[in-house]
C-alpha cells in the first residue's frame, strides 16, 4: 500500500506492517541515537554539564488511491528527549472537476501504542497543523503534554482523500534532548455554577478553539459566549481532548463550561457532551467495523451524552451512518440554518411519528453552532434547556428528557404548554396523559419572534396549523388527532411554496396515555 519509502538519517525498519485489514498500515519504523552516543546538533545556551543535542530524521513516501484511513510511522525514541518536534508535508496535485485532492491529517501516539480505545493517545490536529511539538511541561494545542517515555512511539497519518497521482509525503522528526521540564497539574473546570435554581439555561455545546481547527483561543469564545447570553459552553475539538485543561480563569458563577470532544470519523461525526474532563473517545473506526456501540458506551460511562452532529451535511464523511440507537439526543441545527438541517429535522420528525406509534424511543433535537472562526456567531443556534440548576448533571438530565428548545439567538424565549380538560399540565418534552377524546389547548408564548415571521404548530400528522407570529398563539386539538405537538417559528419565506428558515423550535409535547 505503500511505494518509494525512504529514510534521511538512520535507516529504519525495512518490513511494512498491515494492521486490521485495510484500515491501518504500519510503515518503516525510523531510530535515534540514544542521548549519551554523541552526534546531532549542540543548542547554544544550556547550563554546564547538560545535554541540549538535538537529532532530525525525515521520511518520505507515497500513498496510492485506497490507501488506508489511518498509517502508522514508528519512531524509536531513546532516552533523555526532553522534547520531540514533528512536521510534514505532502503534495496537492491538480485533479480533474468533482475529485477530491490530496488532504492529509496527523497526530501522534506514545509507547502504549495505537491500539483502538487504547491509553496511547497524545495528540491530533487533522489537517488543521503542519508542525507540532511535545515536552513534560507543554504541547502544541491539540496535543496532550505529558512524559516522553523511551521506546516506541507512532506518527498517525490520516489520507482523508487521495487524488488520483497519489499522495507523495515528507514527515520530519526532531527530538531535542535534555532534562525533562516539570508536567503541569491539569486544572479542569468545576462542573456547577451559581445559576438561578429550576430555570431555562442557554447553552452551546458544539465549538471548536485553537485546539483543533479553529481560529479563536477559549479565551475569545468564553467572552463572545457571555456576550450572546449564553450560561453554559462545551468545549467539542475534533479528536482530542487537550481543550478540556485550557479554560483556567475563564469560568465563573455566569457561565459553566463543559469538557467533550467532537469524534470525527469517516462515517460521521458524533459530539460526547459533558465526559469527564480529560476522557479521550477514540474516532478511528468506520460503521461496517461495528465499533462504534463500544465508545457510544465509552461516553456514557464517562458520564456525557452521544449526540449525532450535523448528520446530513454535505462534507466528505460527515453523513453520519452509525444509526441512533445509542444516541441521547441528534442536532438537527448546525450553525446558520440550511437545506441541511431541513432535512435532518424532516428525519427526525419521522422518528417522533415512531416513537408514537410505540416503534421506537424519544430522541430529543438539539441545536448548536459549531462555530470555528470569525464570522461565525457563537449562540446561533443555541439550546435552551429546562434544568434544576446550572451544573453538567443538570443540564445534560434536561437534554435527555428533551426539555429544551433552539433558538437563533439569546433575543428569541419560548414557553410551550398543552392543558386538559381538567387542568392538567404539560410543558416541552413531557407526556400530557389523558384520554384520546379530551380536548387540549396548546399555546405557545413568543417574545423576540423576527420581523414576519410565522408560527407553525407540527403533529405527527404533519403541520396542523400556521399563523403569523404573534406574542401568544392557541390552538385545539385532541390525542387522537395528534399524538404530539411541535411549535416552530420560522422567519418569512424565502422561496416559494416552502417554509422560511428557523428562528426557534420546540422538542414535542406528547398527548395521550399512548405511546413510548
Amino acid at each position: 500500500m505503500c511505494d518509494d519509502d525512504r529514510t534521511s538519517g538512520s535507516p529504519g525498519r525495512r518490513a511494512l506492517l498491515v494492521t486490521g485489514a485495510a484500515a491501518a498500515l504500519t510503515l518503516n519504523g525510523v531510530s535515534f541515537a540514544a542521548a549519551d552516543e554523541g552526534g546531532g546538533t549542540a543548542a547554544a545556551g544550556g547550563r554546564t554539564g547538560e545535554n541540549r543535542r538535538t537529532e532530525t530524521r525525515t521520511i518520505a513516501g507515497r500513498l496510492p488511491t485506497g490507501a488506508p484511513d489511518y498509517v502508522y510511522l514508528p519512531v524509536e525514541i531513546p532516552d533523555g528527549v526532553r522534547e520531540i518536534a514533528v512536521s510534514y508535508t505532502y503534495d496537492r496535485p491538480a485533479t480533474p472537476p468533482g475529485t477530491a485532492g490530496n488532504a492529509c491529517d496527523i497526530g501522534i501516539f506514545d509507547t502504549r501504542g495505537t491500539d483502538l480505545g487504547g491509553r496511547g493517545f497524545r495528540g491530533w490536529s487533522g489537517g488543521a497543523r503542519t508542525e507540532f511539538f511535545l515536552r513534560a511541561d507543554d504541547a502544541t494545542p491539540g496535543y496532550l503534554p505529558g512524559p516522553l517515555n523511551p521506546g516506541t512511539w507512532h506518527i498517525a497519518l490520516g489520507p482523508y482523500t487521495v487524488a488520483p497521482q497519489g499522495l507523495t509525503y515528507a514527515v520530519t522528526i526532531t527530538l531535542r534532548y535534555g532534562p525533562p521540564s516539570a508536567p503541569p497539574v491539569p486544572s479542569y473546570p468545576p462542573q456547577r455554577a451559581k445559576g438561578r435554581g429550576r430555570s431555562w439555561y442557554r447553552g452551546d455545546s458544539h465549538l471548536h478553539s485553537v485546539h483543533s481547527d479553529g481560529k479563536r483561543t477559549p479565551a475569545q469564545i468564553a467572552a463572545l459566549a457571555r456576550a450572546a447570553g449564553l450560561d453554559f459552553i462545551t468545549t467539542t475539538e475534533h479528536n482530542t481532548t487537550s481543550s478540556h485543561r485550557a479554560w483556567e480563569g475563564l469560568w465563573g458563577d455566569d457561565l459553566l463550561i463543559l469538557t467533550g470532544e467532537e469524534v470525527t470519523t469517516r462515517n460521521g461525526h458524533m459530539v460526547a457532551m459533558g465526559t469527564d474532563p480529560g476522557v479521550f473517545i477514540d474516532w478511528r473506526y468506520r460503521a461496517a467495523d461495528g465499533a462504534f456501540p463500544r465508545f457510544a458506551r465509552r461516553v456514557h460511562r464517562a458520564g456525557g451524552l452521544v449526540i449525532p452532529a450535523h448528520p446530513h451535511a454535505t462534507c466528505i464523511g460527515c453523513n453520519w451512518k452509525f444509526g441512533y440507537a445509542e444516541a441521547d439526543a441528534v442536532e438537527v441545527w448546525n450553525g446558520p440554518f440550511t437545506l441541511d438541517d431541513e432535512v435532518a429535522i424532516a428525519e427526525w420528525d419521522n422518528a417522533l411519528v415512531a416513537y408514537a406509534q410505540d416503534r421506537g424511543r424519544f430522541l430529543p433535537a438539539v441545536g448548536h453552532s459549531d462555530a470555528h472562526r470569525d464570522p461565525d456567531v457563537i449562540g446561533l443556534p443555541q439550546t435552551v434547556v429546562l434544568a434544576d440548576d446550572l451544573s453538567r448533571d443538570a443540564i445534560l438530565t434536561g437534554i435527555r428528557k428533551g426539555h429544551t428548545y433552539l433558538a437563533e439567538s439569546a433575543a428569541l424565549t419560548l414557553r410551550f404548554t398543552a392543558t386538559g380538560p381538567k387542568g392538567e399540565h404539560a410543558t416541552i418534552g413531557d407526556r400530557l396523559p389523558v384520554r384520546d377524546s379530551a380536548q387540549v389547548a396548546v399555546r405557545l408564548d413568543v417574545t423576540g419572534a423576527p420581523p414576519g415571521s410565522t408560527v407553525r404548530f407540527l403533529t405527527d400528522q404533519g403541520q396542523r396549523f400556521t399563523t403569523p407570529a404573534t406574542e401568544t398563539t392557541t390552538w385545539h386539538t385532541t390525542p387522537a388527532n395528534a399524538a404530539y405537538v411541535r411549535a416552530e417559528v420560522r422567519h418569512p419565506a424565502t422561496t416559494a411554496g416552502a417554509p422560511g428558515p428557523m428562528a426557534a423550535m420546540t422538542n414535542p409535547i406528547f398527548l395521550g396515555r399512548r405511546g413510548g
